[in-house]
């Protein structure tokens, strides 16, 4: 009997795990709700999650994916790695490829002291640069999946879904904070 009882409990785990994220839908407090006063955003790469707040708290989370499957911080250009610090968007705009792009001011003062002293270490090339172009963006069209799938995909920067890259578009303005953590 205690180990049908069991049995049960772990199979019913299993469902309630595995229906977590299903489809990946975002969540918020209120449909009809705005933001209120400041938006800022955090970006969890350990959560695959882009979470954005308000003067009253946590608004709205959504699904991302990223670009290394490391998650490790970028240290050069090419790895293929989404940075970690504070930044804020600089420009938005729509693009051919990724549906919405929202650039960040990747890399700051902050990245480039890191920069400099991992290539005075020897952990990067003697050449190597540290990189450009860090955003927030959509999927290729038609290509939501990869987020569905946590896929990392990007040469760096933060993909979430094109209906949401739509949103985020039109509630966050341009100079909103973005802290990436792992």
């Amino acid at each position: 009997m205690r180990n049908r009882a069991l049995i049960y409990l772990v199979v019913l785990s299993m469902c309630l795990f595995s229906f977590k994220n299903e489809g990946n839908q975002l969540s918020r407090r209120s449909f009809s709700t705005k933001l209120v006063g400041t938006p800022y955003i955090i970006v969890d790469k350990s959560d695959y999650e882009v979470q954005v707040y308000d003067d009253e708290g946590w608004y709205a989370t959504y699904p991302a994916v990223f670009g290394n499957k490391s998650l490790g911080d970028k240290m050069m250009e090419g790895d293929r790695k989404t940075p970690e610090g504070n930044y804020k968007i600089v420009s938005k705009r729509p693009h051919a490829k990724w549906d919405k792009i929202m650039l960040l001011d990747y890399p700051t003062a902050a990245d480039w002291q890191k920069f400099r002293e991992r290539k005075a270490k020897g952990l990067i090339p003697a050449k190597a640069t540290i990189g450009s172009g860090i955003a927030i963006h959509g999927t290729w069209q038609r290509d939501d999946m990869a987020v569905d799938y946590y896929q990392n995909w990007t040469n760096g920067c933060v993909s979430v879904k094109n209906e949401e890259i739509e949103e985020l578009y039109e509630i966050i303005p341009i100079g909103t904070k973005v802290t990436i953590r792992k």
